[in-house]
């Protein structure tokens, strides 16, 4: 396949062009209002406020609190997110901004907390999106991966400057931004961890932002509160397979539970090994095929392959979380608690 279909393959449909994050004062009934707690390493956006944080990098992290409305199911298709055709939307049909707020280092900390008793949960998810993403993009994924996982978790962002572009040149400057990125996840994994209200952390990493978390995950295993990153999920992961590999071997026996979901039909994926000068990356290996096979069995590895769902990146993305994770439940093994998947809640995967 050549690179300019793989790059087609790889677009993002139904984007809103500008205005997203532009807070919205109608309601409408049946609507869920999902709250998202973020922290960036993009700069704040000047020429649009309603776009918030553009795709730059920002002299230091940043923070924001961003609430979403979720239309009613009956009005949605699961999974999806459903972008009004121009600002400001109708909170009946589409995903729209309630309210968006700047905040500052030690006003996100203290909103953690207000969350966290709020609503009484002790958990964290912390979504590091993939190539391709638009800040607004990312935050409305995120929301619609709560909605419609139902996981009882506290949702946190964290977004990389993605350019939110098809090019070849939008590829490499993401995986650059991506790379830059991982002291700043380094620090928010930190804050989370040593906030006494949070007691467990998973990290759901797609494409490129796998990249940025196995780095950030690898410095934070030896540090005071580094046990309380439980899960790691890696979704269509964009990292080759020998620096995974190295990845996992620095992690050590005391790692977070990993879970691979992979598809040998990914785009991005394609495209990413075709710049790699055909380096085969993780995200698209097929895991019947040894050494990968028994790599995994070895290192307790739970690797999912979805290929041949005839889905897109981010579809794929979100029937993964929507599904596997409203199906996860919990046992005690050897008085170790560890997660199991449903793999019949997965159509047309296989689980190894």
């Amino acid at each position: 396949m050549s690179v300019a279909l793989v790059l087609l393959c790889c677009s993002c449909a139904s984007r809103l062009l500008q205005g997203a994050l532009t807070p919205n004062a109608q309601s409408a009934n049946g609507t869920t209002k999902v709250p998202i707690l973020v922290a960036t390493t993009r700069n704040r956006a000047t020429s649009n406020p309603g776009e918030m944080f553009d795709s730059s990098r920002g002299p230091e992290v940043a923070y924001a609190s961003i609430v979403v409305s979720i239309p009613p199911d009956s009005a949605r298709k699961i999974g999806e997110i459903q972008w009004p055709s121009a600002p400001p939307g109708d909170p009946a049909r589409n995903f729209v901004t309630v309210s968006a707020d700047y905040l500052d280092n030690q006003s996100f900390s203290d909103a953690v907390t207000k969350v966290a008793k709020q609503t009484r949960r002790t958990k964290v998810l912390v979504f590091v999106h993939g190539f391709n993403n638009r800040f607004d993009e990312a935050v409305y994924r995120l929301a619609q991966i709560v909605q419609d996982s139902k996981v009882p978790a506290i949702p946190v962002l964290f977004s990389w400057p993605s350019r939110g572009e098809v090019r070849l040149v939008a590829y490499a400057s993401d995986r650059e931004s991506a790379s830059y990125s991982r002291t700043a996840l380094e620090q928010l994994l930190d804050t989370l961890s040593a906030n006494p209200n949070v007691k467990e952390i998973t990290v759901l990493a797609h494409s490129m932002g796998s990249v940025v978390a196995l780095e950030a995950l690898r410095e934070i295993q030896s540090r005071r509160f580094g046990d309380k990153v439980k899960n790691v999920l890696l979704v269509a992961p964009d990292v080759a397979v020998n620096d995974f590999q190295t990845e996992i071997q620095q992690l050590g026996r005391k790692r977070p539970r990993i879970a691979l979901f992979i598809s040998q039909d990914d785009g991005a994926l394609k495209l990413s090994r075709t710049i790699a000068g055909g380096v085969q990356r993780l995200g698209d290996i097929d895991p019947q095929q040894e050494p990968y096979k028994t790599e995994f069995a070895q290192e307790g590895i739970m690797v999912f392959d979805l290929s041949h769902i005839q889905r897109g990146g981010s579809i794929i993305l979100s029937t993964i979380t929507r599904r596997s994770a409203s199906a996860a439940t919990r046992v005690e093994t050897d008085g170790r608690t560890q997660v199991k998947f449903s793999t019949t809640s997965l159509p047309g995967s296989t689980a190894h």
